[in-house]
């Protein structure tokens, strides 16, 4: 467990080991402020018991008032309607992808609390903050947001950023950080318009970390700004590709 931010009644917390075995690493980020709290991408079913027990610890379930899915991964929703039977806390996903969200399993009794996000985001107000559900359309996922607190000044950017196998929470050497993290986004992020229009959105926003849901962060401006300046540089998905694909002989 990392805690990212405290400061007062608002606390910012990182369930950073909680996947195991042949599971992708995930981070389970927690948001608390006054008796308020927003649990974002809450993962799969392998680990909601132990999601479970450690958000008691953090703070009574019954102060749980939201869950954020930012986009359609079974890493993020495949647990969706088990957090729904067990709190009575309300989800927040992408419109587009709340007719599939059935697909896993969630029920007909709790579906109504799961709001559609529409495309052009929203404000979510968690006692008296207000965070920001964020565009990141094509970030991998053609639905998909990002969430900034600007209490924090930390801006949970889902996929974007993510790094497998680094083992670190937080980034120490941005370049020999890069190994981890190359090869995931030119092959999960479709196109270099869309890491473009992501950096010409975030570039002048007041960020202390950038918390991605897989790997380590990023916390304080310098590095930061490196990880802006790096998706800026990078090309990625369709860009790298031929004019055709291969059949198999």
């Amino acid at each position: 467990m990392l805690e990212i931010f405290a400061d007062g009644s608002h606390k910012n917390i990182c369930l950073n080991d909680l996947s195991e075995g042949h599971m992708v690493e995930t981070n389970q980020h927690i948001i608390s402020h006054g008796e308020e709290m927003i649990c974002l991408d809450p993962g799969g079913h392998k680990i909601f018991n132990k999601l479970f027990k450690r958000m008691t610890s953090i703070g009574s379930l019954r102060n749980l008032k939201y869950f954020f899915f930012s986009h359609q991964d079974p890493d993020i929703i495949a647990a969706a309607n088990g957090w729904l039977m067990a709190t009575d806390a309300t989800g927040f996903l992408p419109e587009v992808w709340m007719r599939f969200i059935t697909h896993f399993g969630v029920d007909a009794m709790v579906i109504d609390r799961i709001i559609p996000i529409k495309d052009e985001g929203m404000t979510l107000t968690l006692g008296d903050c207000e965070l920001k559900i964020i565009p990141a359309h094509f970030l991998h996922s053609p639905g998909n947001f990002q969430v900034y607190d600007p209490i924090a000044k930390i801006l949970y950017s889902g996929d974007l950023g993510a790094s497998v196998e680094a083992n670190i929470p937080l980034v120490e050497d941005f370049d020999g950080h890069i190994q981890y993290m190359e090869g995931f986004h030119k092959r999960y992020m479709p196109s270099t318009k869309a890491l473009k229009m992501w950096v010409n959105t975030v570039r002048d926003m007041d960020i202390e970390t950038i918390a991605p849901q897989h790997g380590s962060l990023f916390k304080g401006r310098e590095m930061v700004n490196r990880f802006i300046d790096w998706v800026d540089s990078l090309e990625c998905g369709l860009d790298l590709m031929g004019d055709s694909f291969i059949i198999p002989e």
